[in-house]
Order: C-alpha cells, then sequence, then structure tokens
C-alpha cells in the first residue's frame, strides 16, 4: 500500500467537514492524518488528508470528493510536494539521560517548549519522516505522551490548486 496525499477545497461553512469525512465513514476508509484549515480565500478551507491505499482507492475516494456539493477542488498531491507536520512530546527528565536529549533536540532543531523536575515537553517540526524518526529516538527516554497536528502540505512552485486548471 502507498500513503498519498489529497488536497480538497471546501466552502467554509457549518457541517462541511462532517460531510467529507462522514464520505469516508460510509465506505470504510482509514484517514492517517486530517487537518483543516482557512485558506487565502476565506469562504474556502483546506482539508489535507492523508491515508493509505492502492491506485483504486485513491481514485475511488477522489471520485466520490468531487461528488459532494461542497467541494470546490481536490487533488492528490505528488510526492515532491512540500509537507510539514508538527509535534509536541513529552518525555522523562532525568538528569542522567539529559545531555543525549539535548543533543537529539539540537540535531532535529528542536524547541524545549517546558520543563519541569519529572519531565519536559518538546516541540518539532519538518516532515513526517522526520518526526517518526525523533519518535524513534525518544522512545529510550521514556515518552509520556505525545500529540501530532497531521500533515499538511502544498505543492511546489508558484502553483495554487484552487485555480489550478
Amino acid at each position: 500500500m502507498n500513503r498519498f496525499i489529497i488536497a480538497v477545497y471546501v466552502e467554509n461553512k457549518t457541517g462541511v467537514l462532517t460531510r467529507v469525512t462522514g464520505m469516508f465513514t460510509r465506505r470504510g476508509f482509514n484517514i492517517d492524518t486530517l487537518t483543516v484549515g482557512e485558506t487565502e480565500r476565506k469562504e474556502y478551507s483546506r482539508i489535507t488528508i492523508s491515508m493509505q491505499g492502492d491506485e483504486r482507492v485513491r481514485e475511488q475516494i477522489v471520485n466520490q470528493l468531487k461528488k459532494l456539493y461542497v467541494v470546490k477542488r481536490v487533488e492528490v498531491l505528488e510526492e515532491d510536494s512540500i509537507k510539514r507536520e508538527l509535534m509536541l512530546i513529552k518525555i522523562q527528565n532525568q538528569a542522567s539521560q539529559r545531555s543525549d536529549i539535548m543533543t537529539a533536540v539540537d540535531v532535529f532543531r528542536a524547541s524545549v517548549i517546558d520543563y519541569s523536575n519529572d519531565g519536559m515537553c518538546i516541540e518539532v517540526t519538518g516532515n513526517p519522516s522526520k518526526i517518526d524518526a525523533f519518535v524513534k529516538l525518544m522512545e529510550p527516554f521514556g515518552i509520556i505522551e505525545m500529540c501530532r497536528t497531521g500533515v499538511v502540505a502544498l505543492e511546489r512552485g508558484s502553483a495554487n490548486l484552487f485555480n489550478k486548471e
């Protein structure tokens, strides 16, 4: 199975997200990550959906999304698109491991945003594989809790998905 990302421009109205996610539920598709936010046009929101499946699944999802009257544009983003994710991760703060943790924070260009006697919270941004690598590196230190935003993505260059023909 391949991971793919779909960008969907929708009307910025109540109930639109329910209609879009309901389409996935009705067809039994699982969404890996889902992010929603305002666009450069206040009347539209952008939903970025990351999921796994083969070409048939991808085509079926795109075709079903295009049928929803609240959807204005659907695009499958190519592999070379710009992808980012944010993660907050809380790990155990043990004095004996602090220098190793701080080395990892520096290497990954992360930031310690909260620090207490028993834990520290670190903010990391980057592409999903960078976030995955940081999680794997932090596991031996004792992950207390973590939260990931999900993937946001844009096409490279000056292309604008809303105006793309």
